[in-house]
């Protein structure tokens, strides 16, 4: 039985982080706390082990502009910069056997999901903070990210 004591814990945690959801499943028990911004569910990459949370985080990027220079050691392009908003593991999409969010010349809109970043077992959904076309994915799917690491650039 789940303790009250935890439902708070997760109320104030979706609280404090402005998080759109969260769910907590442990055996046949599942909790889900929704928070003022509610999110479509999702599911979390196979693999996963069971009662593994799956938070949604609200919009966490940081826009800015590459400069437009010509040959700096292997040619940065210019438009927005994507970039990690938490250490974790970057996954391109839901699942193994699921398409990617984004690919290099998809249009995406504000607040499309890009990628997963997971860390400390929590799959965070990472989404747009602009309108544009997928120019390049600087990281694979897989792949550790550090904060603030540029992950795409969106044009």
């Amino acid at each position: 039985m789940v303790k009250i004591e935890f439902i708070q814990q997760l109320a104030e945690l979706v609280n404090e982080k402005d998080l759109g959801e969260i769910t907590v499943a442990d055996g046949e028990e599942v909790v889900t706390i929704k928070g003022k911004r509610h999110h479509p569910p999702h599911h979390p990459p196979m693999g996963m082990p069971a009662g593994v949370p799956l938070v949604q985080t609200p919009v966490m990027q940081q826009a800015a502009e590459v400069p437009a220079s010509g040959t700096v050691s292997g040619s940065v392009p210019s438009g927005n910069v994507v970039k990690a908003p938490l250490v974790g593991t970057f996954y391109a999409a839901s699942a193994p056997d699921k398409p990617p969010f984004v690919t290099v010349g998809k249009h995406v809109k504000k607040g499309d999901v890009l990628m997963i970043i997971e860390s400390m077992k929590l799959m965070n959904e990472v989404q747009s903070d602009f309108d544009g076309v997928v120019e390049e994915i600087l990281v694979s799917n897989g792949q550790a990210v550090e904060f603030d690491q540029p992950i795409m650039i969106i044009k």
